[in-house]
């Protein structure tokens, strides 16, 4: 066994740790340490989201069973997000990966920032937009293509900032990211394949299989905010070395 392949296991398993308890920064954090090694944006995207269909589905299993789950964000949010993941994988898969790379980088500091900026943010309960809620599901999923992670930072952030409880939305989130994930990976594996790249996606998809039962338990038990500023800073400092490294 090649012994990349566990590096890849403990980055899944990380990064699935993170986005179990704060609900975001899987695709993120795995797509900034793919793109540290070289891999192009569409295939790193691939990567993550065809590994992601094995997380999220035991992160959105163990939620339900943890009743972290609102039936009224997880229904606004499934189709939209799948619209958008579909449209966002198709883009990414037909542009040049050299021209991508730097502009990938540059989305993922600013979703980086916006961890960092939640973590210090305070918001009051209002009541469940299903409108507003599907532009975001669209934007999101769109946006989580693009980046190869966002759905997250995007989604649950602006829950959380518009007052939902945490702990329902980033249990609803992670539910209906196991939609939004499976068409996206069908979407990229249809254009691209994925033969190559099967070490990533195994050693990503094993980490997170593991660490998804302890996250959804966790996020019961522990504060959020030093682990979104720990995330937050990570993903910003991988993606300015990522853009220096382009540009020399």
């Amino acid at each position: 066994m090649d012994p990349t392949f566990f590096l890849f296991v403990l980055a899944g398993f990380f990064a699935q740790m993170i986005d179990g308890c704060i609900g975001m920064a899987y695709g993120v954090s795995s797509t900034s340490l793919l793109m540290g090694f070289g891999v192009p944006p569409a295939a790193a995207s691939a990567s993550v989201h065809t590994a992601e269909v094995f997380t999220t589905l035991v992160s959105g299993i163990s939620h339900w069973k943890l009743k972290n789950i609102d039936k009224d964000i997880f229904v606004s949010l499934v189709i939209p997000g799948v619209i958008g993941g579909v449209v966002g994988a198709i883009i990414l898969s037909n542009f040049d990966a050299g021209i991508l790379k730097p502009i990938i980088s540059g989305y993922l500091i600013v979703m980086g920032a916006i961890i960092i900026y939640k973590a210090f943010r305070k918001s009051e309960k209002k009541a469940i937009k299903k409108i507003k809620n599907g532009v975001l599901g669209v934007v999101g999923g769109l946006l989580d293509a693009i980046g190869g992670g966002g759905w997250g930072p995007v989604v649950t952030s602006t829950l959380v900032a518009d007052g939902q409880t945490p702990r329902y939305v980033i249990g609803s989130v992670n539910a209906s990211e196991f939609f939004v994930t499976i068409a996206q990976a069908i979407t990229f594996v249809t254009i691209l394949g994925i033969g190559e790249y099967w070490k990533i996606i195994a050693g990503l998809a094993v980490g997170g299989v593991i660490a998804a039962p302890f996250a959804a338990f966790l996020v019961k038990k522990i504060p959020t905010k030093t682990i979104m500023l720990i995330v937050g800073l990570a993903v910003v400092i991988l993606n300015i070395r990522t853009i220096i490294l382009y540009f020399i």
